[in-house]
């Protein structure tokens, strides 16, 4: 029996999700005595076997050309006919995008119970209960699983994916029957040059409080310094200031760094859903009584036009950058 570790990749590469379900699966079969092992599908450029790194014994490869492209049905099929070869009884993907297509599909196709959302490792002692954040972060819940097989997806961030030592894993070529895709890719739009914001460790986000896209060059720069993503609220998307990928939000992307700046957005409750699993949250804004500060680890009163410059000007003399 073992636990079986769904590695999501994309144009060959593997995703930073993927290492933090590597690890907690990892962590996982150890304290339930099972082994812990990896499925990844279509073409992957990176080092496969390093990812022994992150405590994976095997890894099982389909590495057909036409899984190249998420089809959640094909995918679906496939790890269901992994689980059965492996005598796999947990699955853990990531609480990413594809997780989210793929998990309930696999979880209706094998009749196992599934908790989306777990942010720690389950409480064995007393069956098998997971840890889960509920209603946009602002409360959790404890799940029992008590089927045979159980399927988690773990938020991102919400375990460290450390590497450690320098185990190889051992690849195994994995031949699945894999069905004719529904799904035809005919273009594909991908941002270059960006942190993606689904993995970035720093955000910084701007809100109307710029006034207008013409100011947002400050904003790209203290992202630039710090190696951050940039993001903005709905607002500035709607009205096409930014791009709609940047947006943050409960109707845009919900993200979990260690550090967001929020600057010149006052924090409606639709913004917070989004960022409130961030580990620190850095507000300015000129108005005392913006809600934001009321969810903020740090805040800063004060115009955004006068304070961010200062915090560029400070971050380039710590980095010796001219």
């Amino acid at each position: 029996m073992s636990v079986l570790i769904f590695i999501d990749q994309s144009e060959g590469h593997i995703k930073k999700a993927s290492l933090e379900a590597l690890c907690y699966g990892s962590k996982l079969a150890e304290q339930i005595g099972m082994q812990a092992e990896g499925i990844v599908l279509g073409s992957v450029q990176d080092d496969l076997p390093a990812l022994g790194q992150y405590g994976v014994k095997k890894i099982h490869h389909v590495s057909d050309p036409q899984l190249d492209h998420l089809d959640a049905q094909v995918f679906t099929n496939v790890i269901a006919q992994a689980v059965q070869a492996t005598g796999a009884k947990i699955i853990v993907f990531a609480n990413n995008a594809d997780g989210k297509t793929i998990a309930p599909r696999l979880s209706a196709r094998l009749k196992a119970a599934l908790v989306a959302g777990a942010i720690a490792l389950p409480d064995a002692a007393n069956g098998f209960v997971v840890k889960k954040s509920v209603f946009s972060g602002k409360a959790f819940a404890n799940i029992a699983l008590n089927t045979e097989i159980k399927i988690i997806a773990l938020n991102a961030n919400s375990f460290p994916a450390a590497a450690s030592g320098n185990a190889k894993a051992e690849i195994i070529p994995f031949k699945a029957t894999i069905d004719a895709t529904k799904v035809k890719v005919i273009s594909t739009n991908m941002v270059k040059g960006e942190v993606p914001l689904s993995e970035a460790e720093v955000v910084v986000s701007g809100g109307r409080g710029l006034k207008g896209p013409e100011n947002w060059g400050m904003i790209e720069e203290l992202a630039k310094l710090l190696g951050a993503a940039t993001a903005c609220s709905r607002p500035v998307a709607d009205t096409h200031w930014r791009p709609h990928h940047e947006h943050v939000g409960q109707t845009g992307l919900a993200i979990a760094p260690n550090l967001y700046i929020a600057i010149g957005i006052s924090g409606a409750i639709q913004h917070l859903a989004g960022v409130n699993r961030s580990k620190t949250i850095v507000v300015i804004n000129k108005d005392p009584e913006a809600p934001f500060f009321k969810a903020a680890d740090y805040g800063i009163v004060g115009d955004a036009f006068e304070v961010v410059p200062k915090i560029i000007e400070e971050v380039k003399k710590l980095k010796g950058v001219a």
